[in-house]
């Protein structure tokens, strides 16, 4: 089981409680021990004792209504669309009825493992975490009680590698694209020589280009959300993009000026279908996934599109904070981590550089 206990150089356990910030700065009490459970246990007599837990009649359920209300005001609806799917699936059906004050850091640790041997990967589990610390930090700013995920170890994120094309394979893609131009071909080309994410293609309305000036404005998602208590389970939402910086404009590359002019529509119709109803991201990915199968290529999502893009700006020699502007990134950090690639063949191409010095 994880905890928040590490072994010291020294050969000994320290485990740490957070007790107050104070000028910004964690004041906090540390515990040692032979053992890891030997400290665990410290800290667990330690928080009954010195932090007891107020006398609150309220359960986790009800805490996260109470939470979730209070930000629906302020929220997009796609986000509390999400909010409510992890917390319906993943959290509720374990902690709905418990009250809140009886929840702790070995029962929320137990929750982690149990969600880690069902299959889930360590990078979504993180995503639960995420909100069940918003609503203990609600919890206890309203209701005074203790936090039991005031230090919580994260699950370890694993780092997973998107399955890209190769540069003989993207160059095929190419020429099928190119083959047979449609709104659909369009489209993906945009993506891949933008770097716009699907959500972001789908919403786009020709009165977002200005082919004159050769610019792209980003200041709108399509995507599909659940409905609670409604007729359909689903609906199509359009909505502002995932963040501020998400909203940009983009220069369009010269190469592609012609192949937009071609398909150009009127100002309210939608890029991907030629009228003023959308198409929507998973039937964009469905006809994505079927020219690369019909062209013999490999199985990639379209967000690999997002990733060709920019691994190809790095190869031409961008810097990493225009390329981030671009991707509509809030930091390079995201840009460098998630989105910049390096092939085997660059790779030994860097190395074939080195020169022995005789």
């Amino acid at each position: 089981m994880i905890r928040n206990i590490y072994q010291r150089q020294d050969g000994r356990y320290e485990g740490r409680i957070t007790l107050a910030y104070q000028n910004g700065k964690r004041q906090y009490k540390a515990f040692f021990g032979q053992s890891e459970d030997e400290v665990a246990v410290k800290m667990a007599d330690f928080r009954a004792l010195a932090m007891p837990t107020a006398c609150v009649d309220i359960t986790f359920g009800e805490a996260f209504s109470e939470w979730f209300q209070s930000i629906s005001i302020r929220v997009k609806e796609s986000t509390l669309a999400n909010y409510l799917l992890k917390a319906d699936k993943h959290i509720l059906p374990v902690y709905r009825d418990c009250n809140i004050t009886e929840i702790n850091d070995n029962s929320i640790y137990q929750f982690i493992k149990d969600k880690q041997v069902s299959g889930l990967s360590n990078r979504y589990i993180t995503d639960i975490l995420v909100l069940m610390k918003s609503v203990f930090k609600y919890a206890a700013r309203t209701h005074r009680i203790f936090n039991p995920m005031e230090g919580l170890v994260m699950p370890k994120k694993e780092k997973t590698e998107v399955l890209l094309l190769t540069t003989e394979q993207e160059k095929k893609l190419m020429r099928i694209l190119l083959a047979n131009p449609t709104l659909t071909t369009c489209g993906i080309i945009l993506a891949r020589m933008t770097g716009l994410r699907i959500g972001e293609l789908c919403a786009l309305q020709w009165k977002d280009i200005n082919i004159e000036k050769r610019t792209l404005t980003v200041n709108k998602t399509l995507q599909r959300i659940q409905v609670k208590g409604g007729k359909r389970k689903t609906k199509l939402v359009l909505t502002e993009p995932k963040s501020e910086t998400s909203k940009r404009t983009i220069p369009i590359p010269e190469c592609i000026i012609d192949l937009l002019k071609r398909f150009q529509g009127k100002a309210e119709e939608y890029v991907l279908s030629g009228t003023e109803k959308p198409v929507e991201p998973r039937t964009m990915q469905y006809r994505f996934a079927t020219i690369l199968k019909n062209g013999n290529l490999p199985s990639v999502h379209f967000h690999a599109l997002r990733h060709m893009f920019a691994t190809s700006c790095v190869k031409l020699g961008f810097d990493i904070k225009t390329l981030s502007e671009i991707l509509g990134h809030s930091g390079v950090e995201i840009t460098l981590n998630r989105y910049v690639h390096s092939s085997f063949e660059q790779k030994t191409e860097y190395m074939d550089r080195l020169k022995v010095a005789i």
